[in-house]
């Protein structure tokens, strides 16, 4: 297992696979301290390393009416002072080259989300602000290919990389985790399990994205078992009433006993591994 020097991340001598999670988007402020000082608690107790993660904008929208965000520099505000007042590092995706700069003077991590690994300016302009970098590995491509999205990144001059795979498409409105894939992945930098995004199923006629999230923890445990760096996961402590993503998101009183008993499988692998 992998941690990553990142900035303010904790519990990194535990040996333990790190956590990325948090609200798919930031709906306020109160909702976003609410689960951070959640999260925090369970990482203090588990001395499990959080990053903390919520996007102050979702641009990749099925629709023109969906929820978009609260504007960006209030949610901008608003992961920073999360990250002053708990001292954990943060995260938020970005969708244009020009947020790089901007989102960089707010978040320890910039995520580059799996629809545009592929765009280059986008990746050299997050891998030039200096943040680490998480790459998500599109629906699209093999695990194989994403050695090119790394490698800008690294002739960008840095080496601040995480890689996330989230699934692969399987048909039009479903998604698959090919676990073949990690080892590939962990060649490249540490890798990551999106365990959410991964049981999404896109609905194109409604345009209203689904889910199964009562499979979260099925995917985390074979992700733990098949030793990833890091899980990633969206939690809301009421997704029915989430404004993005709430069908795939895990319901955050639901946390903390999986992730004991993820922890659980880790040290059984670990100790078969020495």
């Amino acid at each position: 297992m992998i941690s990553p020097e990142i900035p303010k991340l904790k519990h990194t001598k535990a040996n333990h696979f790190f956590l990325i999670a948090g609200p798919c988007a930031i709906e306020g402020e109160e909702m976003a301290f609410h689960i951070a000082e959640r999260l925090v608690k369970i990482s203090d107790e588990l001395k499990l390393p959080l990053i903390f993660k919520g996007s102050y904008r979702k641009a990749n929208r099925s629709r023109i009416d969906s929820f978009t965000g609260i504007g960006d520099t209030k949610a901008l505000d608003i992961l920073q002072r999360i990250s002053n007042q708990f001292d954990i590092p943060v995260l938020t995706d970005i969708h244009e080259s020009e947020e790089a700069a901007i989102a960089a003077k707010y978040v320890d991590v910039l995520q580059i989300p799996a629809f545009l690994v592929r765009q280059t300016n986008l990746v050299i302009a997050a891998a030039k602000t200096g943040k680490w970098v998480n790459l998500k590995k599109g629906q699209f491509m093999s695990p194989e290919s994403m050695k090119h999205a790394v490698q800008k990144v690294k002739d960008s001059g840095s080496d601040n990389i995480l890689l996330t795979d989230r699934g692969t498409m399987f048909g039009y409105q479903d998604m698959i985790v090919d676990f073949r894939g990690i080892p590939t992945l962990k060649k490249y930098a540490p890798t990551i399990l999106d365990v959410t995004h991964s049981l999404q199923q896109p609905n194109q006629s409604s345009g209203v994205t689904g889910g199964r999230p009562e499979l979260i923890e099925n995917l985390a445990r074979a992700a733990v078992a098949n030793q990833v760096d890091g899980l990633f996961m969206e939690t809301h402590h009421n997704p029915s009433i989430a404004k993005s993503d709430g069908a795939n998101m895990l319901e955050l009183s639901k946390v903390n006993q999986m992730l004991k008993r993820l922890i659980a499988i880790h040290e059984t692998v670990y100790q078969f591994d020495k």
